[in-house]
């Protein structure tokens, strides 16, 4: 949180969050997602965040890229990818099981 908080005191264009969820009970990770949400909008500045916890980020994103292996195999806005089949089986632990 102190890191986050020293990042905003330059006034940045973007900030880089790798992994914010590493290690948080799920209620502060509620809390990250939520204040990076809240930067983003009140304040303009662009995230960059790069997470695991799929079913975190892809709500709070306005953009997403899914990865494997290295390579982006997947990309679309929030909506593309929340109603997307693929992702809701493999990343939301939804979907149709075809």
């Amino acid at each position: 949180m102190l890191a986050r908080g020293r990042a905003l005191i330059a006034r940045p264009k973007m900030i880089c969050f790798d992994e914010p969820s590493m290690g948080l009970s799920p209620l502060l990770v509620k809390e990250v997602f939520d204040i990076i949400g809240k930067i983003n909008r009140d304040q303009g500045i662009s995230m960059l965040v790069v997470e695991q916890n799929s079913n975190y980020v892809i709500k709070a994103a306005d953009y997403g890229y899914i990865m494997k292996s290295g390579k982006i195999v997947l990309d679309g806005t929030q909506g593309q990818l929340l109603n997307n089949e693929d992702v809701k089986q493999f990343y939301l632990g939804g979907g149709n099981e075809n």
